[in-house]
Protein backbone atom coordinates (compact mmCIF):
# COMPACT_ATOMS: atom_id res chain seq x y z
CA UNK A 1 0.00 0.00 0.00
CA UNK A 2 2.90 2.17 0.98
CA UNK A 3 4.50 1.68 -2.18
CA UNK A 4 1.79 2.65 -4.31
CA UNK A 5 1.67 5.63 -2.41
CA UNK A 6 5.00 6.79 -2.48
CA UNK A 7 5.02 5.73 -6.56
CA UNK A 8 2.14 8.48 -6.96
CA UNK A 9 3.74 11.33 -5.18
CA UNK A 10 6.68 10.47 -7.15
CA UNK A 11 4.95 10.21 -10.27
CA UNK A 12 3.60 13.32 -9.14
CA UNK A 13 6.62 15.36 -8.29
CA UNK A 14 8.13 14.37 -11.83
CA UNK A 15 5.20 15.72 -13.64
CA UNK A 16 5.55 19.16 -11.62
CA UNK A 17 8.96 19.28 -12.39
CA UNK A 18 8.94 18.17 -16.06
CA UNK A 19 6.10 20.79 -16.70
CA UNK A 20 8.01 23.61 -14.49
CA UNK A 21 11.52 22.98 -16.12
CA UNK A 22 13.95 24.63 -13.45
CA UNK A 23 17.03 25.49 -14.79
CA UNK A 24 18.78 22.16 -13.52
CA UNK A 25 16.00 20.02 -15.20
CA UNK A 26 16.32 21.77 -18.29
CA UNK A 27 19.91 21.33 -18.91
CA UNK A 28 19.26 17.71 -18.93
CA UNK A 29 16.99 17.75 -22.22
CA UNK A 30 17.94 21.44 -23.46
CA UNK A 31 21.88 21.19 -24.11
CA UNK A 32 23.93 24.39 -24.54
CA UNK A 33 27.04 24.34 -26.38
CA UNK A 34 29.05 26.79 -29.24
CA UNK A 35 27.42 30.08 -26.79
CA UNK A 36 30.18 32.37 -28.79
CA UNK A 37 29.25 31.20 -32.28
CA UNK A 38 25.79 31.91 -31.50
CA UNK A 39 26.08 34.83 -30.09
CA UNK A 40 28.55 36.06 -32.69
CA UNK A 41 26.05 35.49 -35.70
CA UNK A 42 22.74 36.28 -32.98
CA UNK A 43 24.48 39.93 -33.42
CA UNK A 44 25.15 39.76 -36.59
CA UNK A 45 21.37 38.40 -37.60
CA UNK A 46 19.76 40.38 -35.42
CA UNK A 47 17.97 37.28 -34.01
CA UNK A 48 17.51 36.06 -30.19
CA UNK A 49 20.73 33.52 -29.55
CA UNK A 50 18.16 31.68 -27.72
CA UNK A 51 16.35 31.35 -30.65
CA UNK A 52 19.51 30.40 -32.56
CA UNK A 53 20.18 27.69 -29.72
CA UNK A 54 16.77 26.33 -29.68
CA UNK A 55 16.45 25.94 -34.13
CA UNK A 56 20.46 23.86 -33.05
CA UNK A 57 18.52 21.53 -30.14
CA UNK A 58 15.54 20.93 -32.24
CA UNK A 59 17.88 20.19 -35.64
CA UNK A 60 21.22 18.66 -34.53
CA UNK A 61 20.64 18.20 -30.68
CA UNK A 62 24.26 20.19 -30.63
CA UNK A 63 25.62 17.32 -32.83
CA UNK A 64 28.28 18.84 -34.99
CA UNK A 65 28.24 15.44 -37.00
CA UNK A 66 24.28 15.41 -37.94
CA UNK A 67 23.12 14.53 -41.23
CA UNK A 68 19.93 14.14 -42.20
CA UNK A 69 18.31 11.30 -44.69
CA UNK A 70 18.50 14.21 -46.97
CA UNK A 71 21.70 15.27 -46.96
CA UNK A 72 21.58 18.82 -44.41
CA UNK A 73 24.39 19.00 -43.11
CA UNK A 74 25.62 19.54 -38.91
CA UNK A 75 24.13 21.24 -36.17
CA UNK A 76 21.55 23.66 -38.16
CA UNK A 77 20.83 20.94 -40.97
CA UNK A 78 21.86 22.83 -43.83
CA UNK A 79 21.30 21.31 -47.66
CA UNK A 80 24.65 21.87 -49.56
CA UNK A 81 22.80 23.04 -52.03
CA UNK A 82 21.33 25.75 -50.02
CA UNK A 83 24.75 26.70 -48.38
CA UNK A 84 26.09 27.36 -51.95
CA UNK A 85 22.72 30.10 -52.65
CA UNK A 86 24.09 31.03 -49.23
CA UNK A 87 27.54 31.82 -49.96
CA UNK A 88 27.11 33.48 -53.12
CA UNK A 89 24.40 35.92 -51.42
CA UNK A 90 25.81 39.34 -51.36
CA UNK A 91 25.90 39.97 -48.04
CA UNK A 92 26.76 35.82 -46.78
CA UNK A 93 28.16 35.07 -43.78
CA UNK A 94 31.76 34.43 -43.32
CA UNK A 95 32.58 30.34 -44.50
CA UNK A 96 32.43 28.74 -47.67
CA UNK A 97 30.28 26.64 -48.24
CA UNK A 98 32.49 23.35 -48.90
CA UNK A 99 32.90 23.84 -44.93
CA UNK A 100 29.37 23.37 -43.60
CA UNK A 101 30.55 20.60 -41.42
CA UNK A 102 32.50 23.27 -39.50
CA UNK A 103 30.11 24.21 -36.39
CA UNK A 104 31.29 28.13 -37.02
CA UNK A 105 30.66 28.12 -40.94
CA UNK A 106 26.69 26.27 -39.98
CA UNK A 107 25.42 28.04 -37.31
CA UNK A 108 27.04 31.44 -39.68
CA UNK A 109 24.89 29.74 -42.51
CA UNK A 110 22.20 28.58 -40.04
CA UNK A 111 21.26 32.07 -38.55
CA UNK A 112 21.75 33.53 -41.57
CA UNK A 113 19.67 31.26 -42.99
CA UNK A 114 17.09 31.40 -40.98
CA UNK A 115 16.90 35.63 -40.70
CA UNK A 116 16.05 35.76 -44.35
CA UNK A 117 13.60 33.68 -44.18
CA UNK A 118 12.35 35.64 -40.98
CA UNK A 119 12.65 38.66 -42.78
CA UNK A 120 10.82 37.27 -46.74
CA UNK A 121 7.64 36.99 -44.46
CA UNK A 122 7.14 40.27 -42.78
CA UNK A 123 9.25 39.45 -39.27
CA UNK A 124 7.28 36.79 -38.71
CA UNK A 125 9.41 34.41 -37.29
CA UNK A 126 7.24 31.26 -37.09
CA UNK A 127 6.43 31.49 -40.48
CA UNK A 128 10.17 31.68 -41.08
CA UNK A 129 10.92 28.86 -39.10
CA UNK A 130 7.71 26.73 -40.79
CA UNK A 131 9.95 28.17 -44.61
CA UNK A 132 13.10 26.54 -42.74
CA UNK A 133 12.22 23.06 -41.96
CA UNK A 134 9.14 22.63 -44.79
CA UNK A 135 10.51 24.94 -47.58
CA UNK A 136 9.90 28.57 -48.61
CA UNK A 137 7.33 27.08 -52.11
CA UNK A 138 5.35 24.62 -49.53
CA UNK A 139 4.73 28.13 -47.23
CA UNK A 140 3.70 30.20 -49.71
CA UNK A 141 1.56 27.31 -51.45
CA UNK A 142 -0.16 27.32 -47.52
CA UNK A 143 -0.79 31.06 -46.98
CA UNK A 144 -2.30 30.98 -50.65
CA UNK A 145 -4.37 27.84 -49.48
CA UNK A 146 -5.24 30.07 -46.39
CA UNK A 147 -6.14 33.13 -48.13
CA UNK A 148 -8.50 31.04 -50.81
CA UNK A 149 -10.19 30.12 -47.88
CA UNK A 150 -10.63 33.77 -46.30
CA UNK A 151 -8.46 33.95 -43.58
CA UNK A 152 -4.53 34.74 -43.50
CA UNK A 153 -2.25 32.09 -42.65
CA UNK A 154 -1.98 31.17 -38.83
CA UNK A 155 0.13 29.01 -37.69
CA UNK A 156 0.39 26.04 -36.87
CA UNK A 157 -2.93 25.61 -37.40
CA UNK A 158 -2.79 26.18 -41.04
CA UNK A 159 0.26 24.10 -41.32
CA UNK A 160 -0.61 20.31 -43.08
CA UNK A 161 2.44 18.70 -42.24
CA UNK A 162 2.38 17.11 -39.07
CA UNK A 163 6.35 17.35 -39.16
CA UNK A 164 6.40 20.95 -39.74
CA UNK A 165 3.69 21.80 -37.04
CA UNK A 166 5.75 19.68 -34.57
CA UNK A 167 8.84 21.33 -35.41
CA UNK A 168 7.47 25.44 -35.15
CA UNK A 169 5.87 24.55 -31.79
CA UNK A 170 9.11 22.32 -30.36
CA UNK A 171 11.39 25.57 -31.46
CA UNK A 172 9.17 28.46 -29.97
CA UNK A 173 8.74 26.27 -26.41
CA UNK A 174 12.43 25.55 -26.99
CA UNK A 175 13.32 29.03 -27.77
CA UNK A 176 11.54 30.26 -23.88
CA UNK A 177 13.56 27.74 -22.13
CA UNK A 178 17.09 28.29 -23.31
CA UNK A 179 16.25 32.13 -22.68
CA UNK A 180 15.20 31.12 -19.27
CA UNK A 181 18.01 28.54 -18.56
CA UNK A 182 20.59 30.14 -20.39
CA UNK A 183 20.33 34.27 -20.20
CA UNK A 184 23.55 34.35 -18.67
CA UNK A 185 25.52 32.65 -21.90
CA UNK A 186 22.97 33.92 -24.43
CA UNK A 187 23.68 37.63 -24.71
CA UNK A 188 20.71 39.13 -27.16
CA UNK A 189 21.80 41.77 -29.48
CA UNK A 190 21.67 45.22 -28.80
Amino acid sequence: MWFVVIAAVLVAAGLVIHSAKPAWYAKLWYPMNYSAAINREAGATGLDPALIAALIWRESDFEPASESHRGAVGLTQVLPSTAREIAAAHNAPVGRAADLADPEVNIAFGAWYLRQLIDRNNGSVEDGLAAYNAGAGNLTKWKQQALASGHTFRVPEDIPFPETKAYVEDILDAWSIYRRTYGDQLNPPT
